[in-house]
């Protein structure tokens, strides 16, 4: 079995390095993760392969900060009670935690440091900013003090090591959804215990061939939360029975691989997705879909980000041309180059 297992990190290990670093020609031209301030419009944090910058105008201007991590930056998160906190998810050496802004880092690695080879997402507590849970490439961690100390969570995921992604409902937290490289796990008692929802997903003997299925995004309908999207390497799915059943959605898309979701709060029924064919958006909750790339060098999407205070305003991160911002809804994006931040200490 610790063979099995150390043979699957290091296939997802390098399968993450080929797919980051497709179509890059610089470090710095690979954006990630994005990270924006919950109130502050003009505040927003992104990570490199190589770096993470902060910007305190909308993109403009960009503060590199001085390197805190031997390793690279997968995942940031930004506090949604004390948007002063970041955290840092890294490539082997697990969080770090910055109490004011960036300027300062430290490890906050009690029960990860030993374990964790990569941190894919954070995902918070609706109404307890210290409870947190991670998804990793060695599976679900929690902590309940802002990072102090960490604990796994992976009881009834037997066969399944590496989760790629978490998302917890908004309105009952004691549910979770985990999607992983064996599909997609719900648990309805705060991660406890997990239940695998792969209906309609994954015919289970494909599932046997090891890592057939990531599960890159879950994303919760903002308006009835019952009904999520699963974003996959093999396609976009839907549930409207909490992962019960799923049904394939999305089937005019040009690519099977979705590495983003974005709902828009204001109109519920539009969708984002990106991926390596660049953005697409449905009007329909994922009936139709069209391509919104005006401006984009690359179509090699690797996240996506929505202000909370504006849903027009959107960011791409792309794998092989930096940072774009759109302010009408994804019609037109502009780059937002970070060379400025070499300058800035």
């Amino acid at each position: 079995m610790l063979i099995r297992a150390t043979s699957q990190l290091v296939q997802l290990a390098t399968l993450l390095l080929v797919l980051f670093s497709v179509g890059c020609q610089k470090d710095s031209e690979a954006i990630v993760s994005i990270a924006l301030h919950p109130t502050n419009a003009n505040i927003l944090y992104v990570a490199t392969n190589d770096a993470v910058y902060k910007s305190r105008d909308g993109g403009q201007l960009w503060e590199r900060f001085p390197s805190f991590s031997a390793r690279r930056v997968t995942t940031l998160a930004i506090d949604p009670q004390f948007p002063a906190t970041i955290y840092a998810g890294t490539m082997a050496d697990a969080v770090y935690k910055s109490p004011d802004g960036g300027q300062h880092w430290l490890p906050h690695n009690v029960g990860l440091k030993e374990h964790v080879s990569f941190i894919n997402e954070f995902v918070f507590h609706p109404t307890d900013h210290d409870q947190i849970y991670a998804a990793t490439t060695v599976g679900a961690f929690y902590t309940k003090d802002g990072g102090r100390e960490w604990e796994e969570r992976m009881a009834g995921m037997k066969e399944v090591h590496i989760v790629v992604s978490i998302a917890i409902h908004p309105r009952d937290p004691r549910i979770l959804f985990a999607g992983t490289t064996g599909g997609v796990y719900r648990s309805d008692n705060a991660a406890m215990g997990w239940k695998k929802i792969n209906n309609g997903l994954i015919p289970e003997q494909e599932l046997m061939g090891g890592m057939a299925l990531g599960v890159n995004a879950l994303v919760f309908d903002v308006v009835n939360p019952d009904i999520i999207y699963a974003g996959t390497t093999k396609g976009l799915f839907r549930s409207a029975t909490r992962g019960d059943q799923w049904e394939r959605i999305g089937q005019t898309l040009p690519d099977l691989f979705v590495s983003s979701i974005l709902i828009d709060p204001a109109e519920p029924k539009t969708l984002y997705i990106g991926g390596p064919s660049g953005v697409w958006k449905s009007p329909d909750s994922g009936q139709t879909w069209s391509a919104i790339n005006s401006g984009l060098t690359s179509l090699n999407i690797r996240t996506l980000a929505m202000s909370p205070r504006d849903s027009r305003i959107l960011f791409v991160g792309t794998n092989g041309s930096g940072l774009y911002r759109s302010t009408d809804a994804g019609a037109n994006w502009t780059p937002l180059p970070l060379t400025a931040a070499a300058s800035k200490r």
